[in-house]
């Protein structure tokens, strides 16, 4: 028997992680494709979602080693990074996203000719790319959750509200759909941690973990703790020995090598989302003093806490909305 409904016991972490990503749905529209058809869609700095409402179609991706098929009521995620394609047939002509999408924000676009209509509709989710790192580096390029998945019928309850509200176009559409997206992200991510499509290692795989799932979650829940090797096999219910070697199997990493990485994601988001001062956030993340925090960022991510804050509020700041 499986391990993984565990995860869903507790989502705690993944909570954690989304809410740092601070997840917001930058666009979408209703595609009315007609076969033949076919959209180019490349890599750039948000990830996609697809929601099939009727029709089939085929999606292929960096990453993957054919065409998925999909059907009416599938739902797909792509990461970021990855480019991909959506035909009726695999050999059907192409057009770029952009074209496509050229001066449209929301709304309903036709294309492709006069044969078979394949009804979709398709968006994008922007977020912190650096406090999203822990869960987006876990995700393959294509989360693609089946209509009869028997733990999607929460997701499948969002995309048909996604799908009623795109169509009507009644007041406050736009406002609807943006936050049924913010929850459809997490519910494709709850999906696909409970699919056999799920990491069989790192931190997602030790939350199914009967030993370790304890661990992570403790860790998580209170980052601040002065955690130690032995405190840590004492809530796994293991011996130091026994309990180390399993979690760097699992994980990748060791237990305290985990806690500081989880220390630093979380001070990045601090540094990157408020006014806090480096003393203040060094207390959060479980540091006594700033010297002693600062160091240990210095280590980690190559410059001082405060460099890094001014990087990236000035990147914030110059960084034009992208199609």
């Amino acid at each position: 028997m499986s391990n993984r409904p565990a995860i869903l016991d507790s989502m705690d972490p993944i909570e954690d992680i989304i809410t740092a990503m601070r997840v917001e749905s930058a666009l979408y529209a209703r595609l009315e494709a007609k076969a033949p058809w076919g959209i180019t869609f490349a890599s750039g700095p948000h990830v996609r979602f697809g929601i099939v409402v009727r029709g089939h179609c085929w999606l292929s991706a960096d990453g993957l080693p054919q065409p998925i098929a999909l059907s009416g009521g599938d739902c797909f995620i792509v990461r970021a990074d990855a480019r991909f394609i959506l035909q009726d047939e695999t050999a059907s002509p192409l057009l770029s996203c952009e074209a496509i999408f050229a001066g449209r924000t929301t709304g309903t676009i036709g294309l492709g000719g006069n044969g078979t209509l394949t009804d979709i509709v398709s968006g994008r989710f922007a977020f912190d790319a650096s406090a999203g790192e822990p869960l987006m580096s876990l995700l393959p390029p294509v989360v693609h959750i089946r209509v009869d998945h028997h733990r999607s019928r929460l997701l499948h309850a969002t995309l048909q509200l996604i799908a009623i509200e795109t169509a009507e176009q009644a007041l406050g559409a736009n406002l609807a759909v943006a936050r049924l997206a913010d929850v459809l992200f997490i519910q494709a991510v709850r999906a696909w941690c409970a699919s056999d499509g799920c990491q069989t290692s790192g931190w997602l795989a030790a939350l199914a973990d009967r030993h370790l799932g304890a661990v992570i979650r403790a860790m998580h829940a209170d980052v601040t703790r002065d955690w130690t090797v032995e405190s840590l096999a004492s809530e796994a219910g293991l011996s130091r020995s026994a309990f180390a070697t399993h979690f760097k199997t699992v994980v990748g990493d060791t237990p305290l090598g985990y806690l500081t990485r989880w220390r630093m994601y979380r001070a990045k988001a601090l540094l990157r989302q408020g006014d806090l001062g480096i003393m203040e956030i060094a207390a959060r993340v479980g540091y006594e003093t700033d010297a002693t925090f600062s160091r240990a960022f210095k280590r980690n991510e190559g410059k001082a806490p405060g460099e890094y804050r001014r990087q990236k509020n000035a990147l914030f700041e110059n960084t034009p909305e992208s199609s």
